[in-house]
Order: structure tokens, then sequence, then C-alpha cells
């Protein structure tokens, strides 16, 4: 379902021929722009215009990667899904706001129909005909919004379903990023205790490192100290 949807999304945005741009973008790594050009059978130029009107809305993100050997970059890409399903959810919720006022349209209006020429009009511009066709002289007739009805009734569940199918999808989405945002967390925060663990160890360390120092030194000036002492009373006791 999430590919279908993901497939729409480009398809509104850039025509058929993204539609295979999602099997190659759905993961959570960034791929080579070079490797959708030759999977899609387009040339660099072509797929880098669709990557970047797909960009343009936000749906697609980059990072690009100097060739050492070379000397240029190449950019790398993958589908913004959360934003992508976002998106879609606001294009479905006007269409279906659109056949919600069609329906009350519908239902509270009279239209006419010209049988002969099958053109309706509506109730003010019948009016100005004086119900009858300019371009035949047929009499306008009532027409019956029932069968209309009934298939705008039909398409309005349908995009009511697909608005909670989409919200689904976005739910999933959330607890994904969610769930590598609280793993990400975690790894820092495990990286800082072991950086303050090791800082801690090396001042420990240092400290222990300094305190043999002292002791050392204090030996060796007791050891000069002992000489000096004996030294003088060498000195004394020739005297």
């Amino acid at each position: 379902m999430l590919k279908d949807f993901l497939k729409e999304i480009l398809v509104i945005l850039v025509g058929k021929q993204s539609e295979e741009i999602v099997n190659l973008l759905d993961g959570d790594k960034y791929v080579n722009e070079f490797v959708i050009a030759k999977k899609i059978n387009l040339t660099i130029n072509q797929t880098r215009n669709i990557l970047y009107k797909i960009s343009d809305f936000g749906l697609v993100s980059s990072i690009r990667k100097k060739d050492k050997k070379k000397g240029w970059y190449t950019y790398f890409w993958k589908i913004e899904v959360l934003k992508s399903l976002e998106f879609l959810k606001e294009i479905t919720a006007k269409n279906l706001t659109q056949l919600k006022n069609q329906i009350k349209s519908r239902e509270t209006k009279r239209f006419y129909v010209c049988e002969r020429c099958n053109v309706e009009f509506t109730e003010e511009n019948a009016m100005l005909r004086d119900f009858t066709c300019n371009e035949c002289g047929e009499v306008f007739s009532v027409k019956s919004n029932e069968k209309l009805l009934k298939e705008f009734k039909k398409n309005e569940e349908k995009l009511e379903n697909k608005i909670k199918l989409i919200e689904e999808e976005i739910r999933k989405e959330k607890e994904k990023l969610d769930k590598i945002k609280q793993k990400e967390i975690k790894k820092q925060q495990q990286e800082k205790l072991k950086k303050k663990q090791e800082m801690k160890e090396a001042t420990e360390k240092a400290k222990k490192k300094s305190q043999k120092k002292k002791v050392k030194n204090k030996k060796e000036t007791k050891k000069i100290n002992i000489k000096k002492s004996k030294k003088i009373k060498k000195i004394s006791k020739k005297k």
C-alpha cells in the first residue's frame, strides 16, 4: 500500500515515467543518481530533471559526494516518505472537500439539460435562456441528479477510506522515525557516558601518576638529605 501511495504522488507531480523511482528510493539509504538513471532507462539529465521537480515539493532529499579521482560531485537521493504521505493526504482531502461541495450543490440546486445537445445548465443560466437551447431550440428538461449523486457518494466513501489508509501509513512512518530517533539519542548518550568514563579514568590515572611522582621525589629528597647529613657528620669528626 505504501509503495502504491508513493507512486501515485510521483505520477501526480511528474508523470508516469517516475513510477519506477519509487522501487529504487523507498529504502532508508541514499541512492546514486547514475544508478537511478540506469535502472529507469533515462539519461542522467532526464533523471535529474525528474528528481529536481520532486525536490521542489520537498518530497526527496539528497546528499553529494566528491569523486576523488574525477573531482566532480555525484548526488545521492532518497524519498522523504512522511512528507510524501502528508502531501498525498492534503491533495486527497482537497478532492474530498470539492466532492462534498458538488454533492451539496446537487442536493440543494436544480439543474436543467438540453437532451438533444446533451448540455447541462444551472437554474440561473437556464432562466437566462428562457429554458430553451440557443443551438437547437429544444426546451430544457429538469435533470435528475439521483444517478450522479449515487456515483458522487460512492466516490466520497472511497476518498474517506483512502484518507484513513494514508493516515495509518503516516502513523507507521512516524513510529519508525521515532524509533530511529530514540536509537540515535541512546547512541549519543552512550557515547557521552563512554567519553565521561574515559575522562574520569584518564584523570584518575594522571592523579595516581602524580602521586607516585611525589612519593618518588620525596624518597629521593630524603636520600639526598641523608647523604648530606652523613657528609656533614664525617666533616665534623675530622675537625
